[in-house]
């Protein structure tokens, strides 16, 4: 499958493990980097902690992360749900587009890690009762973001993480601009978007107005999967994920190596002209 321009870059900021002057440090050589979207993830306890187990706030370091920088947008992947009001992250996620000229993307979740929602008094329900909050919000979110005053500068992009075919897929098919799955195996992934695409069909909604991402590295992994079977796909974002103490920028390298590997007309080449 051809393309007619290069997909984007993005990487993921895990906030753990590591002092916040050495994330922050990092947000200015990322964007000099050429990378096209910088997010941040959100939990309140160290998963797969590495370091000193450190957390930071996902949306207070969202808006210092837009005054910042100048280019990238800027985003979630993903918030929890369950852990603010909607009508508030509606807010929150207006003021951050302001103050970053317009370069806010709002990725939501359900939420899934127990320790979390004991640890900060929410009620963790179950996996439906979740996904049914996080229909909720999203149908608040959108009338919301609308009536606030200034309102955002663009359209907030609303970005869907997640791959269950009965609910997740149908809320991004709804309700997504962008939708990010973990790529393991081509098969599956193509799996998933023929599911996307079918609900597309079934709530009325063009399916080429959704942008497909996929993680390339996360956790532990070193180095990126190839990301050309999923390209051809028709994914046309492909993000990396760095965590502290570091923050290390080696598999954004790699994936911005690849990128700019690409021919003007979207396939493996000998370069940029």
């Amino acid at each position: 499958m051809a393309r007619n321009s290069n997909p984007s870059v993005a990487i993921q900021l895990v906030l753990q493990d590591g002092p916040y002057d050495h994330l922050r440090a990092r947000w200015e050589e990322i964007e000099a980097l050429g990378a096209d979207a910088i997010y941040v993830s959100d939990h309140f306890v160290a998963l797969r902690s590495r370091g000193d187990e450190s957390t930071y706030e996902a949306m207070t370091v969202l808006a210092a992360l837009a005054e910042a920088t100048e280019r990238v947008n800027i985003g979630t992947m993903v918030l929890g749900n369950s852990f603010r009001n909607p009508n508030l992250v509606a807010d929150m996620a207006r003021t951050i587009d302001l103050i970053s000229g317009g370069r806010m993307v709002l990725g939501l979740g359900s939420g899934y890690v127990q320790e979390e929602y004991e640890l900060y008094g929410y009620d963790y329900g179950t996996t439906g009762s979740r996904l049914r909050d996080l229909e909720a919000g999203l149908k608040t979110i959108a009338v919301r973001l609308p009536e606030l005053k200034p309102p955002p500068l663009r359209k907030i992009p609303i970005l869907i993480g997640g791959a269950g075919e009965k609910v997740t897929l149908r809320l991004a098919a709804q309700y997504a601009d962008v939708w990010n799955i973990l790529a393991s195996d081509p098969d599956v992934v193509a799996h998933k978007l023929a599911v996307l695409d079918d609900w597309c069909e079934q709530v009325g909604r063009d399916s080429t107005e959704i942008t497909r991402s996929a993680h390339v590295a996360y956790g532990e992994e070193t180095t990126i999967r190839d990301p050309n079977p999923f390209f051809e796909l028709g994914c046309t974002e492909f993000v990396v994920a760095s965590g502290g103490p570091d923050w290390s920028l080696d598999t954004l390298r790699e994936l911005l190596a690849w990128r700019d590997g690409l021919d003007r007309s979207g396939r493996p080449g000998a370069g940029k002209a």
